[in-house]
Order: C-alpha cells, then sequence, then structure tokens
C-alpha cells in the first residue's frame, strides 16, 4: 500500500494553511466545513475541529485547508496537525462518507486545440492527476481505469493525463469536428462520477511518488539538475499549457547532449523539432554556456 504523507504549504491568508497529500483523498469533490456539526460528512474534519485553534475545514481532491482562530500561530502547531492527518489517512480511516455527503460540484469541461493537429486538450475545473502519465495503447493504460475506458472509444489512439486536463490523440480516420463533444461528455461526465482516474498503488505510479523523484533528482550530477531545473521552471507550463509534457532523460557530459522524452500533443507534433532546437536548446546553450551542445528528443 502506498503511505500518505502530508507536507505543509502557506497559503496568501497567514490564518489558513495548506495539509498537502501525497495522494488523492476524495472523489474529486470539494467540501467546507464551518463547524464540527456541518462536518457529519466527514469523519475527518470532524476529528479537526476538536483542536480548540480550528476554526474552518475545507478539504479538496488531494489537500486539507484549515483556518485557525488566532489563539495560536501555525508555526506553533502545524507540525502536529499534519502528524496528525497522515497518521488518520494511514489507519485507513474515512475521510467523507459518500452517503451522507453534499451535493457535489458540477465539473466543466472544455476542449482546446493543440499545436499538433491530432491531440486535442479537455481541460477540468478539477485537479485529476498528481503527475503526468501518457499512454498509447490499452495495454499500457492499466494504471489508469480513465485512459482503459477511453480507448475502449475507436478513434482514440494515445492519451496524456496531467495535472487538470487530459489530451487525447485521435487516429486519422475520425475527424475532431464529429467526436470531440462526445469525448467532452465522457470526460466530464467521468470525472463528476468520482471514478478513479489513476490507481494509487500501480507500481509506475509509486515510482512517480514525490519521494521518488526527489530520491531520483538528488542521485544525478550538478548539470543535470541544472537542465531539470530549467525545464521545470520556463518549458514546462508553455507545454503544459499546449497539452503536452517535457521529461528529462540524460546528459552525456562527453558531447553536452541533452535527451529530453516528448510527451502528449508534444510528440508527434509537426512544431516540435522547430521548438525543440530553436526553443529548449537555445535557452540551455544561453542558460548554461559551455555545457549543452544539443538537445535531442528520444521519442520524437
Amino acid at each position: 500500500m502506498n503511505t500518505f504523507k502530508v507536507t505543509t504549504q502557506e497559503t496568501s491568508n497567514p490564518t489558513i494553511l495548506k495539509f498537502e497529500v501525497n495522494q488523492f483523498i476524495t472523489q474529486h469533490q470539494s467540501f467546507e466545513f464551518n463547524n464540527i456539526d456541518e462536518a457529519k460528512a466527514s469523519p475527518l474534519a470532524q476529528q479537526l475541529f476538536y483542536l480548540p485553534f480550528v476554526k474552518k475545514v475545507y478539504i479538496t481532491s488531494n489537500f486539507v485547508a484549515i483556518e485557525r482562530f488566532n489563539i495560536v500561530e501555525w508555526q506553533d502547531v502545524q507540525n502536529e496537525v499534519s502528524e496528525q492527518i497522515e497518521n488518520y489517512l494511514n489507519e485507513g480511516n474515512a475521510v467523507i462518507n459518500q452517503d451522507i455527503a453534499p451535493k457535489k460540484t458540477p465539473v466543466t469541461v472544455y476542449a482546446e486545440s493543440t499545436p499538433n493537429p491530432g491531440v486535442i486538450k479537455f481541460v477540468a475545473n478539477k485537479k485529476i492527476a498528481n503527475a503526468a502519465f501518457e499512454f498509447t495503447s490499452i495495454d499500457t493504460a492499466k494504471s489508469s481505469p480513465l485512459a482503459t475506458e477511453l480507448f475502449h472509444f475507436p478513434f482514440v489512439k494515445g492519451v496524456f493525463i496531467d495535472e487538470n486536463y487530459v489530451s487525447v490523440t485521435k487516429y486519422d480516420i475520425a475527424e475532431w469536428n464529429d467526436i470531440t463533444n462526445e469525448l467532452r461528455e465522457f470526460i466530464r461526465g467521468y470525472i463528476e462520477n468520482g471514478k478513479e482516474i489513476i490507481l494509487a498503488n500501480a507500481p509506475e505510479v509509486i515510482e512517480r511518488s514525490t519521494e521518488k523523484v526527489e530520491a531520483h533528482f538528488e542521485s544525478l550530477d550538478d548539470i543535470s539538475k541544472e537542465i531539470i531545473n530549467i525545464l521545470e521552471e520556463y518549458v514546462k507550463p508553455a507545454v503544459a499549457s499546449d497539452g503536452g509534457n517535457i521529461q528529462f532523460d540524460s546528459y552525456d557530459e562527453a558531447t553536452k547532449t541533452v535527451k529530453v522524452i516528448l510527451q502528449g500533443a508534444c510528440s508527434g507534433c509537426p512544431s516540435s523539432t522547430f521548438t525543440l532546437k530553436n526553443g529548449i536548446e537555445n535557452m540551455l546553450k544561453e542558460m548554461l554556456k559551455g555545457k549543452v551542445n544539443t538537445v535531442e528528443a528520444i521519442n520524437g
């Protein structure tokens, strides 16, 4: 079983602190409780209200946000609260009692074109994944019930899932005008019904947990770490907006070659080579002078 880990994150409001969880704890639903009576649908929230400084509890996909009364400062109690939530989850206790839970918030999904004419991005108003996952066939989609069901559509060639969107690659046999609404409604209904999108205990999912990713990062050489940080800060947000993703694969110090993996809409996109050479490669050459000669996509 994948262990729950809780980390804290400050918000713009000093009285509110987020306790982020490394797994999803609700079925893509959001709940707000102002007191212990309102929290009947959430055993976790009820337990938190026994703490005298808790004013309000907000629970959503992968975090718990707590607003405190001014009788304490977060720095004095946040570690204890984080440990309490972590222990509660790892003991297998319920977060939300679905039988008496308030009516779920409607899910909206809109379709967005990408630079790749074979890919459309379906964006949700909910967080649906903690990491990026690409599936190129139904056989590779065992860790994602959503991707598995999408492959039952005969025109679906590939599925890429990231934090709040699904990019679908189609076969040429179908036209987007004929299938976009059908896919959008299917994805919207799937999320709204609280179905599992990514299996938390799948081996490939565990490999991408925060702990595993951080451990791998620390094992790399300094130049590779610099490259990853540049990709994360300057490149990933741009490619994500186009429905894709870029992952660092390797760095060869002898040839000064960086190898990356393109995913989602970026994979097989007609403009990806231009972006790779004129965008990413030039950026790395400029920011890491003398350390990078070329950037190659091992799948593009």
